[in-house]
């Protein structure tokens, strides 16, 4: 089984857990509930068992929660890593908290990350305020429950991985991310004061894509690379989850092209400094 699904089902496991937690219930008298053994519990649980959606609907029916159902029918329909193809109209059925939750044991499970985005700062390094507001968004969007709360909640708890030893962070951001704004002037202040405080940090590496660069390799759209075995494309209507060695190395090239044209360190301060000053606030 390979360590992407696992993650994905580690991640559906630990919300069926909440769920029962939050109505009280012990493993065992769930198990009774439903007519398992207590053994079938521990192991959709801890992600050693994929549950069926007939499983998924009995669990929150006996936890009182039949109203959050969509959430981990969504994760159980975007498992297969392997999969090319995820529609978010699936992944986001219960809202954005669940997808959120696999980023965060992505993360995790990664050594070496590099992101690149087009036009928004990568979420990795988003204020809270700035998160929201791109779920609330999103959520409008899709037409979809928002669940920005937890989803927020998840986004920054995901964040404690750049600050643990021994993993690496790259980031590029086209310029016309600091511009683009989905967020009032004020929240979008306190995201390029962040973006201006990470330049130069330890195990994080920001990297500005200035409006005048010569790029050997344009940027048509954000994508992830997650340590060399994974790439994550997002487009409006489906998520692609690439794992084939030439998929990969074509990513790999492209994100060394496009790093190669960006500004580190001062000059992408000084590029941050002059967004920030187009706000014309305090």
């Amino acid at each position: 089984m390979s360590t992407d699904y696992q993650t994905a089902r580690e991640a559906l496991g630990a919300r069926l857990r909440e769920l029962r937690t939050e109505a009280g219930l012990e493993g065992r008298h769930l198990a009774a509930e439903l007519g398992w053994q207590p053994s079938k519990v521990s192991r959709l649980q801890n992600g050693k068992q994929t549950p069926t959606a007939t499983d998924l609907t009995s669990w929150a029916r006996v936890c009182g929660r039949p109203d959050v159902e969509a959430e981990p029918q969504g994760l159980r329909a975007g498992l297969e890593m392997k999969q090319r193809h995820r529609s978010w109209l699936r992944q986001l059925a219960g809202g954005h908290r669940g997808r959120q939750e696999i980023a965060v044991r992505q993360t995790d499970a990664t050594k070496v990350t590099r992101g690149l985005e087009v036009s928004r700062i990568p979420g990795l390094i988003q204020t809270p305020e700035y998160a929201r507001a791109i779920f609330d968004s999103n959520a409008e969007f899709r037409g979809i429950a928002p669940t920005t709360d937890d989803a927020v909640e998840a986004r920054m708890r995901r964040q404690q991985a750049l600050y643990v030893p021994g993993k690496t962070f790259r980031f590029l951001v086209c310029e016309a991310a600091l511009y683009h704004r989905s967020c009032p002037a004020e929240v979008m202040a306190e995201q390029l004061d962040r973006l201006y405080d990470l330049v130069g940090q330890r195990r994080i590496e920001l990297g500005i894509l200035p409006f005048g660069a010569q790029l050997r390799r344009t940027a048509p759209h954000a994508f992830w690379i997650y340590d060399r075995r994974l790439v994550v494309v997002e487009t409006i209507s489906e998520e692609l989850w690439l794992t084939g060695g030439e998929d990969i190395q074509l990513y790999e090239r492209a994100w060394d092209w496009l790093a190669d044209s960006a500004e580190y360190r001062a000059p992408a301060r000084r590029l941050i400094g002059r967004a920030r000053m187009s706000l014309d606030l305090p």
